[in-house]
C-alpha cells in the first residue's frame, strides 16, 4: 500500500504515483507497439521444461529493447542533475542587446538547467572535488540560446587543442584503469595557465554543499549586439540566492560512501517541496576600446574581469520549480550546445570557445543521434531548415522543398537576423601560437586571489587539500608542483612542502 507521508520526496515517488492513479482504471501491460500482454510472469516454452520459442515475440520485444536501453554516457559532465523552470527580466539591457530573452522587464522565458561534475563518470558520488558544470538552456522566440558554463568563472586551459589532453587527465590511468594524479599533476605544472583554476579547485569551492547553493558562470567571452548593431564584449554570472555553502573533505567522503546521490536528491526534494532555488543572473560589459586597453587579455577564460573595473549589471533571475517527469528522457538526453546563439548573442574569439562551438554539437550527433534537436527537451519553438531524414526523424518540416534557394515556399533568409550581425574586420599571419608561456601572466590573479580574496584558514585547507593528491605522485612532480605554487605566494610553496615532507615522515614510520 503507499504511504500516507513522506519526509523524503526522491523516496516517496513511486507511493505517490500510486497515490495518483489509485482512482483510475488499472494499467494494462502492453508490449511496444501496444498489443496487451495477457501473462508477464513467463515465458513462451514447449511445456514446463522446454525451450523458448522464437515466435514468444512478448520476450523478444522486451529483450531487444533491455539491449539498447543505455545510450553513450557524456565523455565529460556525465553524472549530473537537472530540472526545469523560467528566466524573468528584472532590469533592462537592451541598450547591450536586442536579443528577445532580454526584450523588456517582466519577460518570462522557460529555461532547463543541469548540474554536473567534469570528470566522473555516471556511477561517481556526487561529493568528490571536481568542477562543477552550470548549464542553462533557454526557450527562446528566436531558437534555442545554451549557456553551458561552470560553477567557476575561469577555465584550466585557453586553448581547445589542449581539451582532451587535459580531461584525460581526470579520467582513468589507460594501463591500470584507476585513477592517477600523477597525469593531473604533470599537466598542471607544465602548463603554468592552469594554476588560477587549480586554486580554486583545492579552495573550499572545490565541493559546494549542493548544487542550490553554487554560484554559476558562462565562463568564455561572449558578444552582444544592440538593435543598432553596436556591439561589446560580455561575461555571464549567476549567484545562488541561498547563499554560498561548501563541504569540508572530511564531510564529502562519508556522504560519498552514504549517499552517493546527495546533491541528486537535495536538488529533486527541495523542488518537490516547494523550496525553489534561483540565481540572480548578472553581466558584465567590456568595450572593444577598454579591451584594447585592457592590461590583460579579455579573452582568455583562465582570466576573471575586475569587478572594481568592470562591475556586475543586474539582469534578472533563474528559477527552478520542476523536476524532470522522467530522468532519461528529459535530463540525459538534454543536450546543450554553446553555437545555440539568438541573434543578439554572439561568440567570439575565445580559443576555448572556438573549440566548444564544434565539440558539443558533434558530441550530441554521435551520442544522441544527428536528429537530436527534435527530441522535445532540445526542440526550439519552431525550426525551418534543410536537414532531412536521418535515424529517428520525428518531423521532416512538413513536405517543404529540402534545398536552397527555391521558388516553392520553402525557408527563406531572416531580416532579423541580418539585423544582430555585424562584421568584424579579422587579419593576421597564419600560425600555431603557443598562448601558455609567462608572457601571457599565468600568475597574477592567482596571486591576488590568494592573498585578497582567501582568508587564512581558507588558505590552510587550501594546502591540505593539494597535498591529498599531490602526496600520491612522483617526486620529481612534487618538487615542480612546489616551485610553480611558490610563484603565487613563496609562503604557499613552503607550507606544501613542509606537509608532503611530514606525510612522508609519518608514512614512512609506520
Amino acid at each position: 500500500m503507499p504511504q500516507e507521508s513522506c519526509d523524503d520526496p526522491a523516496g516517496c515517488q513511486l507511493s505517490d504515483f500510486a497515490k495518483k492513479i489509485e482512482d483510475e482504471p488499472h494499467l494494462t501491460a502492453t508490449t511496444t507497439f501496444g498489443t496487451p500482454i495477457f501473462n508477464k510472469d513467463a515465458s513462451l516454452t514447449v511445456g514446463k521444461k522446454g525451450p523458448i520459442l522464437l515466435e514468444d515475440w512478448d520476450s523478444i520485444d522486451e529483450l531487444a529493447h533491455f539491449s539498447r536501453e543505455r545510450i553513450p554516457e557524456r565523455v565529460v559532465h556525465a553524472k549530473g542533475a537537472g530540472a526545469f523552470g523560467y528566466f524573468e527580466v528584472t532590469h533592462d539591457i537592451t541598450q547591450y542587446s536586442g536579443a528577445k530573452v532580454f526584450a523588456h522587464i517582466g519577460k518570462r522565458t522557460p529555461i532547463a538547467i543541469r548540474f554536473s561534475q567534469v570528470a566522473g563518470e555516471m556511477g561517481y558520488p556526487d561529493t568528490v572535488r571536481d568542477v562543477r558544470g552550470f548549464a542553462v538552456k533557454f526557450y527562446t522566440e528566436d531558437g534555442i540560446w545554451d549557456l553551458v558554463g561552470n560553477n567557476t568563472p575561469v577555465f584550466f586551459i585557453r586553448d581547445a587543442i589542449l581539451f582532451p589532453s587535459f580531461i584525460h587527465t581526470l579520467k582513468r590511468n589507460p594501463v591500470t584503469h584507476l585513477r592517477d594524479w600523477n597525469m593531473f599533476w604533470d599537466m598542471a605544472t607544465l602548463r603554468e595557465e592552469m594554476m588560477h583554476q587549480v586554486l580554486i579547485l583545492f579552495s573550499d569551492r572545490g565541493i559546494p554543499a549542493s548544487f542550490r547553493h553554487m554560484h554559476g558562470f558562462g565562463s568564455n567571452t561572449f558578444t552582444l549586439i544592440n538593435e543598432h548593431k553596436q556591439s561589446c564584449y560580455c561575461k555571464f554570472h549567476y549567484k545562488t540566492n541561498q547563499g554560498i555553502r561548501n563541504m569540508d573533505s572530511t564531510k564529502a567522503k562519508r556522504i560519498a560512501g552514504e549517499d552517493p546521490d546527495y546533491h541528486l536528491r537535495d536538488l529533486y526534494n527541495a523542488i518537490a517541496t516547494g523550496n525553489f532555488p534561483s540565481w540572480s543572473f548578472y553581466i558584465q560589459i567590456m568595450t572593444s576600446e577598454e579591451a584594447a586597453a585592457s592590461d590583460f587579455d579579455p579573452l582568455d577564460v583562465t582570466k576573471v574581469w575586475p569587478h572594481n573595473q568592470f562591475p556586475l549589471i543586474p539582469v534578472g533571475k533563474l528559477v527552478l520549480n520542476k523536476n524532470p517527469r522522467n530522468y532519461f528522457a528529459e535530463i540525459e538526453q538534454l543536450g546543450f550546445d554553446p553555437a545555440h546563439l539568438p541573434p543578439g548573442i554572439g561568440a567570439t574569439a575565445d580559443r576555448m570557445l572556438q573549440g566548444r562551438l564544434f565539440a558539443y554539437g558533434d558530441t550530441h550527433r554521435y551520442r544522441l543521434g544527428a536528429n537530436h534537436l527534435q527530441l522535445p527537451v532540445n526542440a526550439p519553438f519552431q525550426a525551418h531548415n534543410f536537414s532531412r531524414d536521418g535515424f529517428m526523424t520525428l518531423d521532416n518540416q512538413g513536405g517543404a522543398p529540402n534545398y536552397h534557394p527555391n521558388s516553392f515556399g520553402g525557408p527563406d533568409a531572416s531580416s532579423r537576423g541580418k539585423k544582430f550581425a555585424p562584421t568584424e574586420r579579422v587579419a593576421g599571419d597564419k600560425g600555431r601560437f603557443d598562448n601558455g608561456g609567462e608572457a601571457w601572466d599565468n600568475y597574477g590573479q592567482a596571486k591576488r586571489l590568494y592573498h585578497n580574496v582567501m582568508e587564512e584558514d581558507q588558505r590552510l585547507r587550501l594546502v591540505d587539500n593539494i597535498v591529498e593528491t599531490l602526496k600520491t605522485t612522483a617526486d620529481f612532480l612534487q618538487k615542480r608542483a612546489i616551485k610553480n605554487f611558490a610563484k603565487v605566494d613563496e609562503e604557499l610553496g613552503r607550507r606544501i612542502s613542509a606537509r608532503l615532507n611530514a606525510k612522508k615522515k609519518s608514512h614512512a614510520e609506520l
